[in-house]
């Protein structure tokens, strides 16, 4: 397994959520960080999930 880190901004560029999870792959990582994204309501704020390795699984600006 390898650690997601899922990060929300506000518009102003404050960091309003900043969380980690665990995925196998980074398809699983992208449904996972969606689904927390829908859950607390920020699908719609600015956003990104990023793999160990750096690479964006997940990005809306």
């Amino acid at each position: 397994m390898k650690v997601y880190k899922l990060t929300v901004y506000e518009q102003t560029g404050e960091n309003i959520l900043e969380d980690s999870f665990e995925a196998s792959s980074d398809d699983e990582a992208k449904e996972i960080g969606k689904r927390i994204l829908e859950e607390k309501g920020y699908e719609d704020h600015t956003h990104r999930c990023a793999s160990p390795l750096g690479k964006l699984v997940l990005f809306h600006p």
